[in-house]
């Protein structure tokens, strides 16, 4: 494989195909090594001086360059790391210290990835009045923006330390800079890493597949019939949790034993994955957003909190836990990590591989 049909192939995502060849793999840990200062390092540890200048044409120049092997790629990539992560090393118990002092973790109604959007469509092009626009901004805009930067905050760092937690592992190769839909390598197969949630969607659906009413048409016949009162202009997910959290502070018995029918169904759906995420895993590729959308390798990190579901966000900072049993997952892995999946999506079939790490806060 030539240059030149290794970036289109990574352009077109035709990932699957690149790694599955010695060359396109080779491809991909150079690629993650593009920035030019890396790159430069690359040439120094294999004892080179690069004709080329511009990163392009230095990424280019070590691909064809047949005495910058495996070896050489993979040890200058770990070098670049192991000087990256000691920086983060040094910072992270502050750090982890400091993410424990968020308390709500609430956009504030300003969606993520769409904060332009989420301003011009609601206050830019919906107000006339410039009174009432400086009143909006001061009243609303302001909370909004704080609780979109404490979000984005949260999950920036969360990020970084649950990233380092695969990449500090011996099966992994970290990919140091920015690549798309890469970050590291285990065992020589790239993995873009994603950390969810159990999601409601997938529970709706199971439900639905079983012939059971959706939870929140549950709850909300519960609540009618008690009069306990409730919102009707929220998103259905955040009116699933303020009736989920009404019922489990009532007193009736038939509101215990609907919360226990509930939970005891999603335990299920939970046990079922760990031993099989197969369907969980294709429901999470098909059910993508079209911006959103690729049919990368993707490594799923689940965290439940099955004591209160709706407070899950709060293991992204429980460093001990997700060291544990990510360690214990890469641990035990073999030689080919990951199970080899179909999925459907607009009407295309495509093949990827991936796996669900699913990981529950301990009871207590």
């Amino acid at each position: 494989m030539d240059f030149d049909t290794a970036q289109s192939w990574f352009r077109d995502n035709r990932i699957r195909e690149l790694f599955q060849t010695n060359d396109g793999l080779r491809f991909l840990k150079l690629r993650s090594l593009s920035r030019r200062e890396h790159l430069y390092q690359l040439f120094a540890s294999a004892a080179l001086t690069p004709q080329s200048n511009s990163a392009r044409d230095l990424l280019k120049e070590a691909f064809n360059t047949a005495s910058i092997n495996d070896t050489i790629i993979n040890s200058t990539i770990q070098q670049i790391y192991a000087s990256e992560r000691e920086a983060r090393r040094q910072q992270e118990p502050e750090l982890v210290n400091q993410l424990y002092r968020l308390d709500v973790f609430d956009w504030g109604g300003l969606h993520q990835n769409s904060l332009e959007r989420t301003i011009i469509d609601n206050y830019v092009k919906k107000i006339h009045n410039y009174d009432q626009l400086s009143n909006s901004i001061e009243n609303e805009l302001h909370y909004s923006m704080r609780g979109y930067v404490l979000c984005s905050w949260y999950n920036h760092w969360t990020s970084i330390i649950i990233e380092d937690i695969f990449r500090d592992h011996d099966k992994v190769l970290p990919a140091v800079s920015l690549i798309k839909k890469i970050d590291f390598f285990i065992n020589g197969i790239p993995f873009d890493l994603k950390v969810t949630y159990f999601p409601e969607g997938y529970i709706k659906q199971c439900r639905r597949s079983e012939n059971k009413r959706p939870e929140l048409t549950r709850l909300k016949q519960w609540a009618r019939q008690h009069q306990v009162p409730f919102s009707t202009n929220i998103p259905d997910s955040q009116l699933l949790c303020d009736l989920w959290k009404k019922a489990s502070d009532h007193p009736s018995e038939d509101a215990q034993s609907l919360l226990s029918e509930l939970s005891n169904f999603r335990q299920k759906l939970i046990q079922e994955a760990k031993t099989n995420p197969d369907n969980l895993i294709k429901w999470l590729y098909e059910n993508q957003g079209i911006r959103r959308f690729d049919a990368s390798n993707r490594l799923f990190l689940v965290l439940i909190d099955p004591s209160d579901f709706f407070q899950s966000w709060k293991l992204k900072r429980a460093k001990p836990l997700l060291d544990s049993r990510i360690t214990a997952y890469l641990d035990k892995i073999s030689s080919s990590p990951g199970r080899t999946l179909h999925f459907t999506w607009e009407g295309k079939n495509y093949t990827v591989i991936s796996e669900a790490i699913i990981i529950t806060k301990p009871p207590g």
